[in-house]
């Protein structure tokens, strides 16, 4: 059977009260219309309601530019004859989820579940291509490290070990939510079936594809904990250069200071006290240990 599909991009009240197929519960309404100006995402989910079902999906995208990732949220409401699709404008004038690929694949025939499949595979689908996008920025990165301030290499390790924590805690419980598709967990409780067998096994490689995108996103964690320990590494390179800089030039000091010291002594019998090049052979002796010095170093690569 042909579905009623409806899209709305951020919604009042009022619309959503005209416009849904439903009389939709107090705590789906308030998910629905969260101000979206915050740090914490709502959770993706995926249930029914009496004789709805409500899904909420989020869609990680990177903002190159910026160095970045924001979310693109889209909610659901299926019944077993309509879909209603609700967009939001992402925080900062960012686009909203496009379902333009959706509408390109949809069929005239597709059911309400069948529709929901189409979204959801949409979503996955770029999730998979946001852990290619991310191992690109890691990539880029690395190449970066002994160009750029390590400061600046620290904060960017920083921010993307944070995005790809939030993106896993977006993604568990949106592959928790595909499963109970499969396994039929989250039927409506009257009418006619939702998801039949068919939209229950195009879940299943909703599901496949979102396990991928969390594997993908592991490797990434790993290719991004390498990044972290050569970018110490490089840290602990170059203070070691800075220290055998620094010896050399204590080294250099230290023998004219001993020898200053040595006929600094206020004793009268020094050998030299008396003798009449006593001075120029001070400073022979302090210019030729620096000297000789200098090419040892220098021997051995120290500077």
């Amino acid at each position: 059977m042909a579905a009623t599909w409806i899209d709305l991009l951020d919604p009042t009240a009022e619309e959503l009260h005209a416009k849904s197929p439903r009389e939709l519960e107090e705590s789906a309404i308030e998910l629905i219309l969260e101000n979206p100006e915050h740090d914490d995402e709502p959770r993706p989910t995926l249930h029914g309601h009496g004789d709805y079902i409500f899904g909420i999906f989020l869609v990680a995208v990177v903002d190159t530019e910026a160095d970045s990732v924001y979310y693109q949220q889209v909610d659901v409401v299926i019944t077993h004859d309509t879909l209603l699709t609700i967009r939001k404008t992402p925080p900062g004038n960012k686009p909203p989820y496009d379902l333009a690929t959706v509408r390109e694949a949809a069929k005239p025939d597709d059911s309400p579940g069948m529709l929901a499949y189409r979204i959801v595979d949409d979503v996955a689908e770029r999730y998979l291509d946001l852990v290619d996008d991310l191992d690109a920025e890691i990539d880029e990165l690395e190449d970066d490290v002994e160009s750029q301030s390590a400061e600046l290499t620290r904060q960017r390790i920083s921010a993307l070990r944070h995005d790809m924590l939030h993106i896993r805690r977006t993604l568990g419980p949106m592959r928790d939510a595909v499963r109970r598709v499969t396994v039929n967990a989250c039927e409506v409780d009257v009418g006619p079936e939702v998801f039949p067998d068919d939209v229950e096994v195009a879940f299943n490689a909703v599901y496949d594809k979102l396990m991928r995108a969390l594997d993908g996103l592991e490797l990434t964690r790993d290719l991004l904990a390498g990044v972290r320990d050569y970018h110490q590494a490089q840290i602990s390179n170059s203070q070691n250069e800075v220290m055998k800089r620094l010896t050399v030039i204590a080294s250099l000091l230290l023998v004219p200071t001993f020898i200053v010291g040595l006929y600094g002594q206020n004793f009268r019998h020094i050998p030299e006290l008396g003798w009449h090049y006593g001075y120029e052979f001070s400073w022979a002796l302090i210019i030729g240990t620096t000297l000789f010095q200098l090419w040892w170093f220098r021997r051995s690569r120290w500077f």
